[in-house]
């Protein structure tokens, strides 16, 4: 399969996939949890799309790395959280309401909030010349037609034909986990050649960048008297970010396999550190029930 075909129409086509997949498990009173119980989503939205894009551009801007990449940082720190922090959020006890109203909305708000971003930093990080050319219009509209409407014509299934939707969830879900699988290998063996030295330049960071962000949810949540279960949603929502995303807007939309680079990393610490802290908030949970 040439590179062409992969960028142009087997990513979108398998970001679309795993959005649909996301569509099928929501629901509109998901919208309405924003309104319903405000304080634990505003926080929550508050860590994933103004501490985690502020860290990463901090990280960005201080860690010696290839422009291109620094680029790379920010496009994932402007990501939504992935498909699969709710299943996570719910295997750790969290508040799984709260984590798919976070998704939900996110989702759609992220896809303005976003070319703006990622514009920014191109024009901050990288020299003029060197710098690929951004339609923040353009953007917006890619990204929408790859994220949003699969996620409507989701819900758009729950609602008119929830029994159908319910039965295609869970194997679609396998089969948008695989994608996704494929999608950080295919991103992972593609820069093959410049992975080792990608890798030394910003793998560290990205490690450093999951571990703040989840720390300050943590920290943020707790000090704002937030309990448990939507301690440890909003953890799991702000660490897990969609990579597979990052890597569609690089490749996809700005040409750079370069800037996919950080989201491919970042995809692969993420599961490993939020599986140390299932592991910790599991563990912390049973001590708790103990008399």
């Amino acid at each position: 399969m040439s590179g062409n075909v992969v960028t142009q129409l087997f990513l979108p086509l398998s970001l679309a996939f795993i959005m649909l997949s996301l569509g099928l498990a929501l629901v509109v009173d998901d919208f309405k949890r924003v309104v319903t119980a405000p304080k634990a989503f505003v926080i929550g939205a508050f860590g994933q799309m103004v501490m985690l894009p502020a860290l990463g551009w901090l990280v960005a801007a201080l860690w010696p790395m290839d422009p291109a990449l620094k680029v790379g940082v920010v496009i994932l720190a402007a990501c939504p959280s992935g498909a699969t922090s709710n299943l996570l959020t719910h295997l750790a006890k969290g508040d799984t309401a709260l984590a798919v109203s976070l998704t939900a909305v996110i989702s759609v708000v992220s896809v303005f909030t976003m070319p703006v971003i990622v514009s920014v930093a191109i024009q901050h990080f990288m020299a003029t010349d060197a710098a690929p050319t951004i339609s923040v219009a353009g953007t917006i509209v890619g990204v929408f037609m790859v994220t949003n409407i699969p996620v409507m014509t989701g819900m758009a299934m729950r609602h008119f034909q929830p029994a159908l939707a319910l039965k295609l969830e869970t194997p679609a879900r396998h089969v948008a986990s695989v994608l996704f699988v494929l999608i950080i290998v295919g991103a992972v063996y593609s820069e093959r050649a410049n992975i080792a030295g990608y890798f030394a330049q910003s793998g560290l960071a990205m490690l450093i960048l999951n571990l703040s962000v989840m720390a300050g949810a943590w920290i943020l949540a707790g000090a704002t008297g937030l309990n448990e279960r939507q301690r440890t949603a909003i953890v799991i929502e702000c660490g897990l970010q969609n990579g597979t995303l990052a890597i569609f807007v690089s490749v996809t939309l700005l040409g750079s396999t370069t800037m996919m680079v950080p989201g491919g990393i970042y995809s692969l610490v993420m599961f490993g550190t939020a599986g140390v802290f299932m592991f910790f908030v599991l563990k912390r949970a049973r001590l708790a029930a103990k008399p």
